[in-house]
């Protein structure tokens, strides 16, 4: 009967074969708990998203959620990391120098309503813009990881502008700073706008107009 009553206290029940054993196993897996807290900010926001819901997403019990990530807002700050390292590895591939400016625009831009549309109660948008913008207002730490993701996106267009400039695909008295914010502008309006609920038609619409505006802008020398 004393082993009965050991069996019981397991701790919810998730390693009934070892009731000793305090917290989830070492052998959960980071990357996947971390891409389960994203979802769950991504749906509700930080402030609607609770422990209980992230307790419910990774399937992690609390103590082990504290112990591989701390609280609930460094959670949340190493979630918008790890989307900014995606979204960063993502625009790169997209934006390759091979490729002419008009198809890497174009795959980028697919790319990026691909994400946005996606989601399991529906079209999410973007989770930096989605979760961040809102909680930059009094939070300086996500404040700042918002305004890097931002800028940092800023960069990697205007470097790609850049290099098409020396490919003679653009004029060469093109603010290449002003186009980048344009092109990323547009983007961040996709995302806001599949948040809102306009159709893939629209986004696509929208995007292939932005890139009819870039590549408009060609050199005019012979």
């Amino acid at each position: 009967m004393v082993q009965k009553k050991r069996a019981v206290r397991s701790p919810h029940g998730a390693q009934r074969q070892a009731p000793r054993l305090r917290g989830r196993p070492r052998a959960y897996d980071a990357d996947q708990a971390l891409a389960e807290a994203r979802d769950a900010f991504w749906d509700t926001g930080y402030t609607g998203t609770s422990l209980d819901d992230l307790v419910d997403a990774t399937g992690m019990n609390r103590p082990s959620l504290y112990g591989a990530f701390g609280d609930k807002h460094r959670l949340y700050l190493s979630t918008l990391d790890r989307y900014r390292e995606f979204g960063r590895a993502a625009m790169k591939e997209e934006l390759r120098p091979e490729r002419s400016l008009q198809e890497a625009l174009r795959g980028l831009f697919a790319h990026a309503i691909a994400i946005y549309m996606a989601g399991s109660h529906g079209a999410r948008g973007c989770y930096l813009i989605g979760t961040a913008a809102t909680e930059a207002v009094h939070d300086s730490r996500v404040r700042a990881i918002f305004a890097a993701g931002l800028h940092e996106l800023d960069e990697l267009m205007e470097t790609r502008l850049r290099e098409a400039v020396q490919q003679g695909e653009l004029s060469t008295d093109i603010d290449l700073a002003a186009l980048a914010r344009v092109l990323c502008g547009v983007m961040n309006s996709l995302a806001l706008r599949a948040r809102a609920g306009d159709s893939r038609e629209v986004l696509e619409a929208t995007a292939d107009a932005a890139v009819h505006l870039a590549v408009a802008r060609r050199t005019h020398r012979r």
